[in-house]
This record gives structure tokens, C-alpha cells and sequence, in this order.
């Protein structure tokens, strides 16, 4: 989708985001998703390649516009959203998937309609991923009980912000006063799929829960100068997820998305430029 400021157009969007940092990261990325047949869709599949996203699996929508979201910043840069309802993106066509991936990636905006909800629900059952990585992504007012519990009894790989978790837990009926640490060993009984849970705690770094070997990882945030958090959690998403795939300890897969998110923050582009070797 496109993110549309008082003085600008950005292309956006979670997933964008996150393939687009996990390219960065030499890896073969592809979006699952649909654009307009406009000007907007035209432009957006630029990009995409401009960021080596792969497009084999996007597909042009003649009736529906290219999703938009409207956004604005408060005083201390932390965005909030507008989101265009009925787009291109609302009606994603998955039965054209017959590749084997990793790893699939998704969050509870994607499933804000009944068509996508279906259509993802039969990609699941139909694929047999190593990995699902679902960033629930809370964009309120779309999200209900059954996308949540939708993300949460297909992820192995979790991923919720300190700010959602209580929206998480009023939704799961779990105590939404209770810390982190304990909710996230609530959220492994209740759902045994979950293999790693990461909460992630602004300024106040990341927390990981690794449920098959009951382990605990934390890490501090990096202090930078905040330009924007525009795409900072979705660039830790893939730099999280990036080095778990090259098998590194839990604890460095942390700290270096935390730096990754770190810089993110530190410019006003969601995807600015880097090489990931000076994070190393």
C-alpha cells in the first residue's frame, strides 16, 4: 500500500517493509499481494523490484484501487493510521502458489476481510511451510477475535509490540495487567504451535521466549535520535528472522535486529540504505 502524508507518498506497509529488509539482506523475497490496475499500482511494482522484491505472485486488480493508508505523526514521531477500506490488497489470490518456501509472513490486516481470510486459510493448508512468522500488527479498527486467533494457531514465530499486548490479551481473555514474561508463557499453553515469542518494548529493547527449550533472551534498545518509527518494527522483524534462519544463538539474533531497528528510527525513510556488515 501507499502511505500518504500531508506533503508526500510513500510506498508502505508491513509486508513491504519487511520484504524489502530481508532483500536487503540477499534473501529471495517475494510479495503475496494484489495492486490496482492505476497509477499507484504502476508505481508500486517499481519499487518492488527496485528493492529486489520478487513479483511473481502480485496480481492486478481492474476493479479495485491499490491500497492507501493516510498517515500522520505526533510530537514525538509515533505514527498513527488511516487505512482505505475495500482495495486491491483486500483480495489476494493465494491458489496461484505452487513453489516450496520457508518461511510465510503475515499479520491480522491482511485478514481484515472474509476473502483473504479463506484464501490465506487454504495457502496454509495447502503448503507445507517450514516457518509461519506472524507480526500481529494491530491496526485498529481492523482486527477482531477471530484474525487474532486466526495468526496465533498458525505462527511458530510470534512477534507483538509491548503496546498490543493488551489489546492481545483482552481479545485471549488473559489478565492484560500482568508482564510480559508471564504472558508470554500464558500464550505457549494456549497455544502449543508457538515456538519463539518476541515481545518487543520501544525503548526499552526486546524480550525473547524460546518455548521449546524454555529459555529467556532480553536486549536493551540502541539510543539513537528519533526521526520516525515508520517500518522500525517490521525491519527488526527480518533482521530477527534472517539470522534465526542462519541458526544463530537467540541472544545475537536480538541484539542485531535491535540495531537494525535501531538505524531504521534514526531516518525518515522506512527502508533507508545499509550494509548489514556494519551491524555485525
Amino acid at each position: 500500500m501507499w502511505d500518504i502524508y500531508t506533503d508526500k507518498k510513500c510506498i508502505g506497509g508491513a509486508p513491504y517493509n519487511f520484504a524489502a529488509h530481508l532483500a536487503k539482506h540477499g534473501e529471495m523475497s517475494y510479495m503475496l499481494s494484489c495492486l490496482g490496475n492505476d497509477d499507484l499500482g504502476d508505481k508500486a511494482l517499481f519499487h518492488l523490484k527496485e528493492c529486489g522484491i520478487l513479483t511473481d505472485y502480485i496480481s492486478i486488480s481492474d476493479i479495485k484501487q491499490t491500497g492507501q493508508c493516510f498517515v500522520t505523526l505526533d510530537e514525538n514521531a509515533i505514527p498513527s493510521y488511516n487505512l482505505k477500506q475495500d482495495v486491491a490488497y483486500d483480495y489476494i489470490v493465494c491458489d496461484n502458489v505452487n513453489e516450496n518456501f520457508d518461511v510465510l509472513y503475515f499479520g491480522t490486516l491482511a485478514l481484515r476481510n472474509k476473502y483473504n481470510f479463506d484464501s490465506l486459510g487454504n495457502l496454509l493448508k495447502k503448503q507445507n511451510f517450514k516457518e509461519v512468522f506472524v507480526d500481529i500488527n494491530i491496526r485498529a479498527p481492523f482486527y477482531s477475535y477471530e484474525s487474532v486467533m486466526f495468526c496465533m494457531n498458525n505462527a511458530t514465530l510470534l512477534k507483538i509490540s509491548s503496546e498490543e499486548m493488551p489489546l492481545i490479551a483482552n481479545i485471549l481473555s488473559i489478565d492484560n495487567t500482568i508482564g510480559y514474561k508471564q504472558f508470554v508463557k500464558i500464550l505457549k499453553e494456549k497455544f502449543q504451535n508457538l515456538r519463539i515469542i518476541v515481545i518487543t518494548l520501544g525503548s526499552e529493547g526486546a524480550y525473547c521466549y524460546d518455548t521449546e527449550h524454555k529459555q529467556e533472551y532480553s536486549c536493551e534498545s540502541q539510543r539513537v535520535e528519533v526521526a520516525s518509527t515508520v517500518g522500525a518494527g517490521d525491519s527488526f522483524s527480518a533482521a530477527f528472522l534472517y539470522q534465526f534462519f542462519q541458526k544463530k544463538d537467540i541472544q545475537f539474533c536480538l541484539e542485531y535486529a535491535t540495531k537494525i531497528a535501531a538505524y531504521v528510527v534514526s531516518k525518515y525513510e522506512a527502508i533507508p540504505n545499509y550494509n548489514i556488515s556494519y551491524f555485525l
